[in-house]
């Protein structure tokens, strides 16, 4: 069957993306989008409407509206952060399943309330994390489940882009090279968006680390530090953090977890140096998986001059978020996928939470706490 599907909230222009894979997707259809503060959202809704070919009727304002007059069986959101579990609640209670944008929460407290929402409706959440479709490091956890590193002892993070100030300021030619679509202002960057609201979930602590935590908590199979340290640059001009460390202290020693708005190129284009993407030491070897590459680097104990290792062709049903929700939904399962379900994404928030109350208290926070 075709499974309709609804576009609400267009906070993040993520948003783009999961239409054009409903657009692309065969089994799926977009019968409608809705965003009712377009203030806040990073996408117009009459540009959405004419780029997808959607009719007047088909654009709402109101989501109880938009859910009740078209029926969705999935409805894709990307609201800030700090209103993923008003929304999430929100939109279970109408009988649909929901992929939620990352990250999955901004606090504990609010994962727990998207969990008990999820059980009690019986319906499907997915968090889609994008890193969690890359080839490079879905090939990375292949490796680690073959034992080709042993035991992983470290995992080292660091991603981000150039500003999330910058997104609908700067464009790229097809051969990579960047301008600005506007005037490029000699003053100070523009921080009048939500991203750069802490009431509304910004920083690019809350932005980035959210992938760090949960794909390193899915490359260690569940295990989680007993400490975090964490510290964070917040510019004069913004009142969220631009850069975050954060260091994890394990049985096996310490990992470490970097954010940054302040890349010297954004990746999806250009690799900045430090490259985008994770560094795995196991107890027999190191794996290096960066964003958008081709092959991840390996060294063993045979070969410790290192290797490349193509990356693998991912197969359907784990190809995108869409394609993997609409699976579930016809084999009747849940949502299982490590770094995209509830359960692991509830228990790295835990990370995610110590490290903010380490920036913010100064001091390193036990996990327990």
């Amino acid at each position: 069957m075709t499974y309709r599907v609804a576009g609400v909230n267009f906070a993040h222009f993520h948003m783009g993306d999961h239409l054009r894979a409903v657009e692309t997707n065969p089994d799926t259809e977009l019968v409608a989008i809705c965003d009712e503060d377009q203030e806040t959202a990073t996408l117009g809704l009459e540009e959405t409407a004419a780029e997808f070919d959607l009719e007047e009727d088909q654009v709402y304002r109101d989501h109880e509206r938009c859910l009740e007059e078209t029926s969705p069986d999935l409805v894709v959101t990307c609201p800030t952060p700090a209103g993923h579990a008003e929304w999430a609640e929100n939109l279970l209670a109408h009988d649909v399943d929901v992929i939620l944008e990352k990250p999955f929460a901004d606090s504990v407290t609010a994962a727990d309330r998207i969990v008990d929402a999820v059980e009690a409706s019986g319906n499907r959440l997915l968090v889609n994390w994008p890193l969690a479709w890359y080839p490079t490091h879905r090939t990375t956890k292949r490796l680690v489940e073959e034992g080709s590193i042993g035991d992983v002892s470290e995992v080292h993070y660091y991603d981000g882009n150039r500003g999330s100030h910058r997104f609908t300021q700067v464009e790229y030619t097809d051969d990579g090279e960047m301008h600005f679509a506007g005037e490029e202002t000699d003053g100070e960057p523009d921080a009048d968006i939500w991203f750069h609201d802490p009431d509304a979930g910004g920083g690019s602590l809350m932005d980035y680390l959210g992938y760090g935590v949960v794909l390193g908590t899915w490359f260690r199979d569940g295990e989680h530090p007993e400490e975090v340290t964490t510290e964070t640059h917040d510019p004069a001009w913004s009142d969220v953090d631009e850069q975050s460390v954060t260091v994890a202290r394990y049985d096996s020693g310490l990992s470490t977890f970097q954010t940054s708005w302040n890349t010297f190129t954004d990746p999806w284009v250009t690799q900045p140096q430090p490259q985008c993407g994770f560094v795995l030491k196991g107890t027999e070897g190191t794996i290096a998986s960066y964003d958008y590459q081709d092959t991840v680097r390996v060294q063993t104990e045979d070969e410790p001059k290192g290797f490349e290792v193509p990356v693998d062709d991912l197969e359907a049903p784990l190809q995108d978020a869409l394609q993997y929700m609409v699976h579930c939904i016809d084999a009747g399962v849940d949502v299982e996928f490590g770094p995209v379900s509830t359960g692991l994404n509830r228990e790295a928030q835990r990370i995610l939470d110590a490290a903010r109350a380490s920036a913010e208290r100064g001091e390193t926070v036990e996990l327990a706490d």
